[in-house]
């Protein structure tokens, strides 16, 4: 069977982009066993209540929703393991000098597999609020509102 290439996309944190202000973006591999492999290889992950923390210079995913996988055996995961994730010595030293700000934490956007791995994409990030959300949504809607706009314009010529 042929390696399997590209990014196939399976779970997404949206919420996180509404939470928080984004700032570094890290690709991280993920350590986990056969059966949570599988179980996201169908599609079913969860990035819900997800976090990132670093550990003893180790980054590790904690509270990410992996559902057992349904055809496994006495050998099947836990759903909500801490599981460690992979980058180079470099990036976790960047990410504990970010996270010595106050109010920053690592958050997954997405879990992915490319080019046949799975990947966790990483973000440091500050949280938003409230006025800083109503102010999001407000900016979204006046472009859209703008392009509208500028799309009838258009039309008519």
């Amino acid at each position: 069977m042929p390696r399997e290439t590209g990014r196939k996309l399976v779970a997404q944190n949206k919420k996180a982009r509404h939470d928080y202000h984004l700032h570094d973006r890290y690709e991280a591999g993920m350590v986990l066993t056969g059966t949570e492999v599988k179980s996201l290889r169908s599609g079913r992950c969860s990035l819900a209540d997800a976090f990132a923390t670093v550990d003893d210079g180790e980054v590790w995913l904690r509270n990410a929703h992996i559902p057992e996988y349904e055809f496994g055996t006495w050998s099947n995961h836990a759903a909500r393991r801490n599981r460690k994730l992979l980058l180079h010595r470099q990036e976790i030293a960047k990410i504990e000098k970010a996270l010595a700000d106050p109010g920053r934490t690592i958050v997954p956007l997405a879990v992915y597999f490319s080019d046949g791995y799975a990947k966790v994409e990483l973000a440091i990030a500050t949280g938003k609020k409230e006025w800083d959300k109503r102010e999001t949504i407000r900016r979204r809607d006046d472009e859209r509102e703008a392009a509208r706009a500028l799309a009838s314009r258009n039309r008519r010529h």
